[in-house]
């Protein structure tokens, strides 16, 4: 019985390597990660090539996966906490001091307007900072990590030969 490699259109087929197989190794013939009976392979035969899955978890316990996790994290945390600090703020304001709120600025627009307009601002420019990050701090080093499992995978069982080149 032969595994499907990915999703298919039209006859045309996808081979994208992070589709390909779940993590835990379920989808492998004969049970978990390959082994006949379910259990490990045995400890004095031979050890038989790593599988995709095996070839994932590597990748995902390796020092530059953790260290483009750590980056988006450090970015992350801190930005969703101001903002949502910064969103939380403007609705306690705009029920607890509604005084406050419609203090006029300039002719007809309040502090309700500017805060409210403040809130669509920093959202594009928290977008705008997001992307940058990525592209400046993340970005290379997991393209990097997305070439070196592709070259892991490529001579696999039921992967194609060849792929897009770098």
């Amino acid at each position: 019985m032969e595994k499907e490699a990915g999703p298919t259109a039209a006859g045309v087929r996808f081979d994208d390597p992070w589709y390909e197989a779940s993590a835990a190794g379920w989808d492998e013939e004969g049970g978990r990660d390959g082994a006949a009976d379910g259990g490990a392979p045995s400890p004095g035969g031979p050890r038989p090539a790593p599988g995709v899955a095996e070839i994932y978890l590597e990748v995902h316990r390796s020092e530059a996966f953790r260290e483009v996790r750590r980056r988006y994290r450090r970015f992350v945390v801190p930005a969703a906490l101001a903002f949502l600090l910064w969103y939380l703020a403007y609705v306690v304001a705009a029920t607890t001091a509604p005084g406050l709120m419609a203090r006029p600025v300039a002719g007809a627009v309040n502090v309700a307007m500017v805060a409210g307009l403040g809130q669509f601002l920093t959202t594009f420019l928290l977008t705008w900072a997001y992307a940058r990050h990525a592209r400046l701090r993340r970005d290379r080093a997991a393209l990097d990590l997305r070439w070196d499992t592709q070259e892991l995978t490529r001579g696999l069982p039921g992967q194609q030969a060849g792929g897009p080149v770098r």
